[in-house]
């Protein structure tokens, strides 16, 4: 296998993988100083990437059927471990994500929270309470708002700043899902809680009909106001970033709280 491409390869490859699956994270990013910037593409190219490799998918786009699932994840897990290790994994992705997390000295298990996320998703899993749909939440999207944090220069050990981060996380999830209900449920896949749907007489196979269209108005004004909370509650710990990244996650987070108002 072939050594690591040097630092500049790898951020532009990571600078083009946010521009092809996220403009308006793009912009955003574009706010941060440019040190920060570049760890910010390179972490979310690593994102990106393993979300492509779960879904099938090329940085996003309509879901696809995955039958080897399994076998995703464990390559998942596989390329990711090799480059928490630093050794070369043939993919720039995963190569840049090795290096941000030695640059920043973010806590590994931050990572492999995340890749938890997606054997949820390996194995079928859905959610039977809310508690169960923010365990989920902070798996695919509240670990990276940790990983985010400390590569802006938040204390691993700050455990308040690190629980804000993990809000504007969940708050990003809740407002996705809200977004996504949908197309989700065209893939076959439904992330409403199971006592959600029963409290108002609803199954994920009936959600979609026209005559549950009223009802599931009401299940998207709930994940919009849980969204809407978590990311109030984020908005308390900006306060202990610098200036230029504190500036970058609220406008971030006006992206996300447009979609879930």
């Amino acid at each position: 296998m072939s050594d690591i491409p040097d630092r500049a390869a790898l951020v532009v490859h990571a600078r083009d993988s946010i521009a092809r699956g996220s403009r308006s994270f793009a912009m955003a990013s574009k706010l941060f100083a440019p040190e920060t910037r570049e760890r910010a593409w390179l972490l979310y190219a690593w994102c990106r990437k393993c979300d492509d490799i779960a879904d099938g998918q090329d940085h996003g786009g309509a879901l696809s059927v995955v039958t080897d699932a399994q076998a995703r994840l464990s390559d998942m897990r596989a390329l990711t471990d090799r480059a928490l290790r630093g050794e070369p994994t043939g993919d720039p992705a995963f190569d840049g994500f090795g290096l941000v997390m030695r640059e920043c000295a973010i806590p590994a298990r931050y990572a492999h929270d995340l890749i938890d996320g997606f054997a949820l998703d390996a194995a079928d899993w859905r959610p039977r309470t809310e508690d169960d749909l923010l365990r989920y939440c902070y798996h695919v999207a509240g670990a990276v708002g940790c990983m985010m944090a400390v590569l802006m220069g938040v204390d691993p050990a700050d455990e308040a700043t690190l629980d804000r981060a993990c809000d504007l996380g969940l708050a990003f999830q809740l407002a996705n899902i809200a977004r996504d209900i949908g197309e989700d449920a065209a893939a076959g896949r439904c992330y409403l809680p199971v006592a959600w749907l029963a409290d108002l007489d609803l199954t994920p196979a009936t959600l979609m009909t026209p005559a549950a269209r009223p009802r599931l108005g009401i299940l998207g004004r709930r994940l919009a106001s849980m969204a809407a909370q978590y990311e109030e509650s984020a908005r308390h710990g900006t306060g202990a970033l610098p200036a230029r990244s504190a500036w970058a996650v609220l406008a971030a987070a006006g992206i996300y709280g447009d979609i879930a108002r």
